[in-house]
This record gives structure tokens, C-alpha cells and sequence, in this order.
């Protein structure tokens, strides 16, 4: 957790979710302090229930009582109400912020939907989802070379929006490639991705939140 005391801040989650380590990594590089409430595998409590009605899922963030939905919704909002602490998150070039704002949209479209047919979540041909991945990844590279201009990461210095939407999906990455057997990662085929994933997986915001491979690969076994 964060270092500030902000204890009217809670986050409804679940450790293995990319979304919900999303708001974990935005509060951190804000250095807002919260409380964490993960829900229950197979559940949803009634908190959560309460104050997402629509959707009926994690992540939530429980500010003040009033409740905002949707993680890069909520990294939004975490990087306005908190502007004055942390790096800035989100892009204050409009064009820029446009631009990380689609590529968000495509990471979710496309990568998150991949993963969860390999895992079996979603129907669909587990060979064509990894050749899925694989056929974004250098889009991605070509992407952060443009981001991130010559840094370390799409952020510029530090992590920022894009960083956060794609970065939250490493570890199920890391986990696909273990169950798969194969590299998707590849230094000779993405290695700026390949050196920026290193970077932001030992960043102090993320390094705590990130879960291990392995530890997902379990949990896929449950899924």
C-alpha cells in the first residue's frame, strides 16, 4: 500500500485482477493510502453489489463514500483528484491523451480477450487467440518507440496511462507463455517491450501489486 493516509479510500478488488492493479498502481504513484477489499472468487459481495449495480464488478473505488467504476475511468479520476501529488498520469497534450486513450481501448479489445479465451474463459480457438497476441505485440513496440521517445517508458521518465493499461496485463502474459509454451515476449522480436516490461515490473508502485506466473497459472487451473 501507499504511504499517505487517506483512509476514506477503498478499493473492491481481487489480487489476480489486471484491472483492479491498475487503481493499485495509479494510487501508488500518487502515494494515496487505502484500504483494500478483495472480494471473494466466484462471489460478489454486497458492497459491491451496492456500489456497482450496472456492471456488478471490480474494480470500485470507494472515495469518500461515492463510488467510481471502471479502471482506466477510475486512473482518470485518481490522477484529477490527486494532481498535486505524483507524477501526472494521464497525457496533458490533448492529441497525446487521445491517442493513449485509444490504444487502452485496443490493449482491452483485443489483448484481454485473447488471454481469456487461452484461459478458457471466453469461447473461442485458443491457437488463433495466442497468434492474436503475438501479431499485437510489435504494433505495441512500434508504439512505444513513439510514446516513450528514447525513455524509459510510454510515460516519458515515468509511468504513466499507457504504461498502466498494458502493464497490469504482464503477468498473464508471463503466465500464457507458461501454459502455451510459448515466447510471446521475444528480446529478438519486441526487445523496447521486452526492456520496458523489466522496468516497470521492479518500479515501487508496481512491484508490490504484480502478481507471479506462477501463482496465476494456479489460479487458471481453478478458473
Amino acid at each position: 500500500m501507499a504511504a499517505a493516509g487517506d483512509h476514506e479510500v477503498k478499493l473492491l478488488g481481487f489480487w489476480a485482477s489486471p484491472f483492479v492493479m491498475r487503481v493499485s498502481i495509479a494510487l501508488n504513484l500518487k502515494s494515496v493510502g487505502y484500504e483494500r477489499l478483495d472480494e471473494v472468487l466466484g462471489s460478489k459481495s454486497e458492497v459491491l453489489l451496492k456500489s456497482n449495480p450496472v456492471y456488478k464488478r471490480i474494480p470500485v473505488l470507494i472515495h469518500e463514500g461515492k463510488p467510481i467504476c471502471e479502471s482506466m475511468i477510475i486512473v482518470e479520476y485518481v490522477d484529477e483528484v490527486w494532481a498535486g501529488m505524483g507524477p501526472s498520469i494521464v497525457p496533458s497534450d490533448p492529441y497525446d491523451r487521445a491517442i493513449a486513450r485509444f490504444w487502452a481501448t485496443y490493449i482491452d479489445d483485443k489483448l484481454a480477450s485473447a488471454i481469456w479465451i487461452i484461459l478458457g474463459k471466453l469461447e473461442g480457438n485458443k491457437e488463433e487467440a495466442v497468434e492474436q497476441i503475438a501479431a499485437m505485440l510489435p504494433l505495441l513496440e512500434d508504439r512505444f518507440k513513439n510514446c516513450s521517445r528514447g525513455k524509459d517508458f510510454f510515460g516519458g521518465d515515468t509511468i504513466g496511462y499507457l504504461d498502466i493499461a498494458l502493464g497490469c496485463y504482464l503477468g498473464w502474459i508471463r503466465a500464457v507463455e507458461e501454459i502455451v509454451g510459448v515466447k510471446l515476449l521475444d528480446e529478438k522480436k519486441t526487445p523496447l517491450l521486452v526492456g520496458w516490461s523489466e522496468r516497470f515490473c521492479v518500479d515501487g508502485a508496481v512491484m508490490n501489486v504484480m502478481p507471479r506466473a506462477d501463482d496465476l497459472v494456479e489460479l487458471s487451473k481453478v478458473m
